[in-house]
Formats: structure tokens, C-alpha cells, sequence
């Protein structure tokens, strides 16, 4: 079943409220991992849906446009949040942590986002086997116990779901490591 918004031939272009039921949880998970905070997460899918209201007949692949909209908006707000810092002056954060370049860490929180949205849409078991691994840093055989399944089908699993998270990433325009 195709989402609201994507591209098939003689498809008719879903209804704002379809898109906004399906696309909500996705953009907050995206805009979360740029943005970092919640509140400010929901305010730029807020934004992003206003946007989209005011230019739904111009829009054709509403899906697509959202993403690249709270991208930007969200980009936005770190670029503003930035200057009260540096205007409010040197915080205990910046003298304990030296900060790497704003364009290196913008590309850093977008690949989180996008890929906490594309962790969203695995499988639940699939999600949970990455969960395990990468965040619980569990050894494949206590995510087989955990999970019930054979050791080599943990390893096996693990390493298509990567190659094909990398993949997707790739595509969405994220290249290189996290670091």
C-alpha cells in the first residue's frame, strides 16, 4: 500500500488530514533528532503542516515535501538557537566540551533523525534486534536468547537490516559514518 504522498502512476493525491494521521509520528521522530528537544520537535511539524496547508495545491508528493520542509525548519531553529547561545555568552557546556564545526554537527543530528525514522519503520523484531545490539550493546547470542532465535539468525538478520538501513541513508542523500 503506497503512503500518502508517494508517486504512483494514476494515483489521486491523498487529503491533508490522511497525510497528517500518517506522516505525524515519522516527522516528529525526523525533527526529535535534528532538533533534540520535544517541544521544539512538535513546534516544527507544526510549522512544517502549516506550510503544507498554504501550498497543498502546488504541492504533488506531499510525503517528500514535509521531510524537506521540517529539515529546514528545524536546521532553522538550530541556527537561531546557536545565536542566543553565543549572544547569552560561553555556558558550563561549552568550557566542559569542545564543540565540533555546526556543519559537521548538523549532518551528524539529521543522520540520527533519519535514522530513528527509518527504525520506525522496520518490523517490530527487527527494530528490536537493532535496539539490542546497538543500543543495550548485547552480544548476538543474548539477543538470540532474548529474542528466540538461533545465533546465526541474529548474525544474518543484523547484517541485512544494516546493509539495508546503509542503503536507504545513502539514498536519502546521508553518506559516511556517525563517528
Amino acid at each position: 500500500m503506497p503512503l500518502p504522498g508517494s508517486k504512483t502512476s494514476g494515483a489521486a493525491k491523498p487529503d491533508l488530514e490522511s497525510v497528517f494521521n500518517v506522516e505525524e509520528t515519522p516527522l516528529l521522530h525526523y525533527a526529535f533528532g535534528i532538533v533534540g528537544r520535544r517541544e521544539l520537535a512538535e513546534e516544527v511539524v507544526q510549522d512544517a503542516f502549516l506550510k503544507l496547508h498554504e501550498h497543498w495545491e502546488e504541492v504533488e508528493i506531499p510525503r517528500a515535501w514535509l521531510f524537506r520542509c521540517v529539515r529546514n525548519l528545524a536546521l532553522n531553529v538550530l541556527r537561531k538557537n546557536k545565536r542566543e547561545m553565543i549572544d547569552d555568552g560561553p555556558g558550563e557546556r561549552a568550557a566542559a566540551e569542545p564543540r565540533e564545526c555546526p556543519d559537521t554537527e548538523l549532518g551528524r543530528m539529521e543522520a540520527v533523525g533519519m535514522i530513528r525514522l527509518l527504525m520506525s519503520e522496520m518490523e517490530g523484531r527487527d527494530q528490536e534486534m537493532v535496539r539490542l545490539k546497538y543500543f543495550e550493546d548485547l552480544k548476538y547470542q543474548e539477543i538470540a536468547q532474548r529474542l528466540e532465535m538461533s545465533v546465526g539468525n541474529v548474525g544474518y538478520r543484523l547484517h541485512h537490516l544494516l546493509k539495508e538501513l546503509g542503503e536507504r541513508l545513502r539514498k536519502s542523500g546521508i553518506e559516511g559514518g556517525l563517528s
